[in-house]
This record gives C-alpha cells, structure tokens and sequence, in this order.
C-alpha cells in the first residue's frame, strides 16, 4: 500500500507537477473562505493578502502549463513562493510583537479590498504588510495558526519547485 502511494505521488510530481501546484494553491483558497464562511472568521488584510499570493502561485502553475514551458512556469512558481513567505514572515512576527509595539501599528485598520479602492494597489500592500492589530489576533488554530501553516504551504512549493527545476 504505502508503495502503491509513494510511486503515485512520485508520478504525479514527474508528470504533472504545474497542475498539482495549481489544483493545490486553489484548494488553499477555497478551503481558507470556506472556514471564513462556517467557523464565522475574519480574515485580516495581511491573510488576505496571502490569499492572493496562493492565486498568484496557482496562475504561475498555469501560465507555465498553457506556455508549455514548465521552466517558465516553475520560476514563477518560486518567486511567488518566495513573495509568500514574506507575507507570511512579516505576519508570524507581528503575531510574536508585544501589545506595545502592536498598539503602535496602524496599517491594517481596513479590509483589504477597501484599502485598494482609496489607495491602491501599493498603498494598499505597503499598509497592510505595516501591519496591525487585527494581524496580530492568533485567531483560529490546528497546531499552527494560519500565517504559520501558509509558511509551511509556501516552503513546501518552493522546495518542490527548486527540486523539480534541478531534476528537470
């Protein structure tokens, strides 16, 4: 059993490694709305954010399926990997900040989407990786909190990604 298992994501990784990556990024998503919509969570700027960079990684994925340059695909699956785990970096050490130096931060005092409507899309980036205290809340927990698991999503694409670029 556990072969038939290991040769069949051995497979998946060889073959179809962009369409993996997407369909993965996409589950992210989904399944990050969907405990927003059931468990009554609100999602700060910064997980927002985050979000967009898991859509940013499954577009890379496919952009270098429709090309059929899987290397063009795979560096901009590592670059938005990289944008990812800086998000989620800066997000963890807000998390880790003391009440004081929460209480001075003022960059996620709106939702994300307002923030791009009466700044844009820098401005709105640049306040809300300033961060706030609405970033800050641990929030809901399965072993990690959610800026830690998308760390961990995001390292994991990068990994894979650096692997499949060396292997390929």
């Amino acid at each position: 059993m556990y072969k038939n298992i290991s040769e069949f994501i051995k497979h998946i990784y060889q073959m179809y490694f962009e369409l993996a990556v997407a369909i993965s990024a996409i589950m992210i998503i989904l399944i990050a709305v969907v405990m927003d919509k059931f468990l009554y969570l609100q999602a700060c700027p910064m997980c927002i954010l985050t979000r967009y960079v898991f859509g940013l990684i499954a577009l890379s994925a496919i952009i270098g399926i429709l090309l059929k340059k899987p290397i063009i695909g795979q560096l901009l699956i590592m670059i938005s990997s990289l944008i990812g785990l800086l998000v989620t970096t800066r997000q963890i050490y807000i998390q880790n900040m003391s009440i004081e130096d929460i209480s001075q931060l003022s960059g996620c005092g709106m939702p994300f989407n307002t923030q791009v409507e009466y700044f844009g899309i820098i401005e709105a980036i640049k306040k809300t990786l300033a961060g706030g205290p609405s970033c800050a809340e641990d929030g809901w927990r399965f072993v990690f909190n959610f800026a830690e698991w998308g760390f961990i999503f995001f390292l994991v694409f990068l990994i894979c990604t650096i692997f499949k670029l060396k292997n390929s």
